[in-house]
């Protein structure tokens, strides 16, 4: 990973937690009924999460308690518009996004000496069954400041209009309790602690509970997709609810993705897309077995890329050159199948979102894309980070390069 951290491409742009701030997040994760970290320093993205405590808790999503009940830590208000990493809906960054326009001012006067738990309440204590999911329809954020601090500030108030009243200015005793509160909570009297709870209204979205499972509603029946074959069996046996249930590597979801208008493909614009030379090179490198230059200049050097692409076997040729291949044919004959004329996972990595999709969804859809084919390198960055650092590990060093510098020109 030394390669991506030097390009700064592994997480980045994360927040450090030391000092002070360490006791604020143990004590939110007290608050939220889980134990606190040994790490004397850590990072958190900008829901909280810590890639270094999901390692010491071997837990990834360790703010979670079970999928129906996740959670977030708000300690500092420089979390702002920074990335999600441990993100368990695909909603988070918007729900995040709404909390600090809603309340960035309370969230600056707050952590100057205290610190925020959030909780992600959709209704549902409990998911018992994988089509539970459905249930999510209005999610509910929740605060809950630590050190009762709500309670603090009522009692210094309480303190204050007992002081003011009559001659109790001149009680000694009071005065005491006033100065102990303001020694141990500051002056409370203007300080603004009201996060009242926000409304999030859920419709087509992806969770990671049951293995993982896209809920697409906005369309012309539901559909339900799972990356867990044994949830989507788990769900097929359930006849209650008038969904259209699929596992991610069903050959029939492409093609029911098309007809419903989620996806579509367009080979003729495709073929001069950036996004096309990445999937070709990506098939190449696939397909190379014994290579005299590094990766990365084979891909990169248009004249080696066709040098190595002539040594292949002719399967193997026709396999990486398959859509142009598909394009000339189609000059003598427009009734030659798209699907026909390519490997499965080519076909499947030719698609994209359709042009009458809302803009709203078209990161999901390039993210059940990116699942059922993985031939894209800046999409598997962008759209299914953990795959992409796993894959990544496995890759050769010089395709690494490669990957490196072809993400790194398009952010």
């Amino acid at each position: 990973m030394e390669k991506l951290k030097d390009a700064n491409l592994y997480r980045p742009h994360m927040v450090a937690v030391s000092g002070k701030l360490i006791g604020r997040y143990n004590k939110c994760l007290e608050a939220l009924g889980f134990t606190p970290t040994a790490l004397t320093s850590f990072h958190i993205d900008g829901l909280g999460w810590s890639p270094e405590i999901a390692k010491e808790k071997n837990d990834r999503f360790y703010l979670n308690h079970g999928g129906a009940n996740p959670h977030g830590i708000i300690v500092t208000p420089l979390q702002k518009h920074k990335p999600i990493y441990g993100a368990f809906h695909s909603f988070d960054n918007e729900l995040m996004t709404l909390i600090f326009k809603t309340y960035e001012k309370q969230i600056r006067d707050i952590t100057r000496d205290n610190a925020i738990c959030v909780t992600f309440d959709q209704g549902v204590d409990v998911f018992y069954e994988p089509l539970d999911v459905l249930k999510y329809q209005t999610l509910q954020i929740k605060f809950r400041c630590i050190n009762d601090i709500l309670k603090k500030q009522e009692e210094q108030q309480e303190l204050i209009e007992v002081f003011n009243a009559e001659n109790n200015f001149i009680d000694e005793a009071l005065h005491q309790k006033l100065i102990e509160s303001s020694k141990s909570y500051g002056d409370l009297r203007d300080r603004n602690f009201n996060l009242s709870t926000l409304q999030f209204a859920v419709s087509t979205f992806y969770t990671e509970a049951f293995g993982g499972v896209f809920v697409l509603r906005d369309f012309i029946l539901p559909l339900v997709i799972f990356k867990s074959k044994e949830s989507h069996q788990q769900a097929i046996k359930n006849t209650s609810h008038d969904v259209l249930i699929y596992h991610m590597k069903q050959p029939e979801l492409v093609d029911k993705l098309r007809s419903h208008f989620i996806i579509e493909c367009r080979p003729q614009d495709l073929l001069q897309s950036q996004r096309y030379q990445r999937i070709k090179r990506m098939m190449l490198y696939n397909k190379l077995t014994n290579a005299n230059h590094p990766i990365k200049t084979i891909l990169s050097d248009d004249i080696l890329f066709k040098s190595y692409l002539n040594q292949l076997n002719l399967e193997d040729r026709k396999a990486v050159m398959a859509l142009e291949l598909y394009l000339e044919k189609t000059k003598q004959n427009r009734e030659i199948d798209l699907k026909d004329a390519m490997d499965d996972r080519y076909y499947y990595a030719i698609h994209q979102p359709h042009s009458s999709i809302a803009t709203k969804h078209k990161n999901l859809i390039n993210k059940i894309l990116i699942n059922i084919s993985p031939l894209d390198v800046l999409y598997l960055y962008w759209y299914e980070k953990d795959e992409f650092y796993t894959q990544f590990s496995t890759w050769d060093k010089s395709f690494q390069d490669w990957a490196v510098a072809t993400i790194t020109s398009n952010l």
